[in-house]
């Protein structure tokens, strides 16, 4: 028999190991200076065979050179503009149909990320599938890339549905009395594809396993940041990452949301009921969906803002001369009377176009500590 090639083998999965342990330890934090934490959202890249795939919707002069490297660009503009602490990818990162090989499609999607050395995570859209690899093969091969932080499922949950539920924590500032205790949660899930039930059409929804991973999740958190040491008042905010929308993003009009809804809301056509396991809950104070790619609005209900980020990818479905964009969140800390960092104060967001300036717009506040209501910044 042959030694070498079992040795190599070994030393692989030695070093397969390793890489995903380091992986595993790296902390997010708040940072040191600004006191902030910054989140980039990439929704619906629809990456599929880079400069060799077309883009559609977009202004007759732009046809001849635009592809999906014209994606590629933009994220790359926008890490070198905002420099964000963490990237969020929110589904159908690439676009099965057309993608030949599902792995190099993501390879190619995630490297602005990847080559950024910016922590980042991704959930699942209901395309990501459809190329060659199936849904379990896709998330498995996202969580292990570079950089990422993405999560295959919860190691502890003996029954989930989907693939991609897990949470993150954000700790307070490194030297700081709070740098082991999480300020702020980002929660990220599947909220699948394509029902699978005969009598019920249309996209999937997030099942009742998934919702009690989240409760028992979100009440595991919240006692970590009241109990010793350094305990804390009231609840850690927390915020929500999936691809498809929620029933209740119906629920607003033109009078009522910061932003624009130039389509309808293309959720399940069954409500699973997980706006309201999360108003229970109390913690998340928004909710972060794609899919709908003409949709850029934040809404507030209950207590907690429905936010999309919009159309992000060149070879997605979009409007000829509206631009494509993604959302920015930041959340912030509160000093002490001591003078250091506390607590988290408040969240606010504000989307980027892919212009010439990379104009800003819409920018509002979501939450602010002792407040539930948004408001709009000038």
């Amino acid at each position: 028999m042959n030694t070498i090639p079992v040795v190599a083998m070994i030393f692989l999965v030695a070093f397969l190991c390793c890489h995903a342990a380091a992986q595993g330890q790296r902390q997010l934090k708040f940072d040191s200076t600004r006191g902030e934490f910054k989140i980039l959202q990439v929704a619906d890249m629809h990456f599929a065979d880079g400069k060799k795939t077309p883009c559609e919707d977009v202004l007759p002069r732009q046809m001849s050179s635009c592809s999906d490297l014209n994606t590629t660009a933009f994220i790359r503009r926008l890490i070198r503009a905002e420099k964000p602490d963490f990237i969020v990818f929110t589904g159908d990162n690439i676009f099965g149909f057309d993608a030949t090989d599902a792995a190099s499609s993501m390879n190619a999607a995630f490297a602005p990320a990847i080559s950024s050395n910016i922590p980042w995570a991704a959930v699942l859209g209901n395309h990501d599938q459809e190329s060659t690899l199936s849904r379990g093969g896709v998330m498995k091969h996202i969580v292990g890339l570079k950089n990422t932080l993405s999560k295959f499922n919860p190691p502890k949950a003996r029954v989930i549905d989907g693939f991609g539920n897990y949470n993150l924590e954000v700790h307070g500032v490194e030297g700081s009395i709070l740098a082991n205790k999480s300020l702020l949660n980002l929660y990220f899930l599947d909220s699948g594809d394509y029902s699978t039930v005969p009598s019920i059409p249309g996209y999937g929804w997030i099942k009742p396993s998934q919702q009690f991973w989240f409760q028992r999740t979100s009440q595991k958190l919240q006692r970590s940041y009241r109990n010793k040491p350094e305990p804390q008042k009231g609840q850690a905010p927390g915020l929500a990452y999936f691809h498809i929308p929620l029933p209740e993003f119906a629920s607003f009009d033109s009078s009522n949301f910061t932003g624009g809804r130039q389509e309808g809301i293309s959720s399940a056509t069954v409500n699973s009921g997980f706006f309201t396991t999360m108003v229970e809950a109390g913690d998340v104070k928004a909710v972060f969906t794609g899919h709908d790619h003409l949709n850029d609005f934040c809404g507030e209900l209950s207590g907690i803002n429905l936010c999309y980020a919009g159309g992000f990818g060149y070879h997605a479905y979009g409007k000829a001369g509206w631009a494509r964009r993604a959302r920015l969140v930041v959340a912030s800390l509160e000093k002490t009377g001591k003078g250091s960092w506390g607590a988290v104060k408040s969240i606010r967001t504000w989307k980027r176009l892919d212009d010439e300036h990379l104009t800003g717009i819409d920018a509002q506040v979501l939450w602010s500590k002792g407040t539930s209501s948004q408001h709009v910044l000038d």
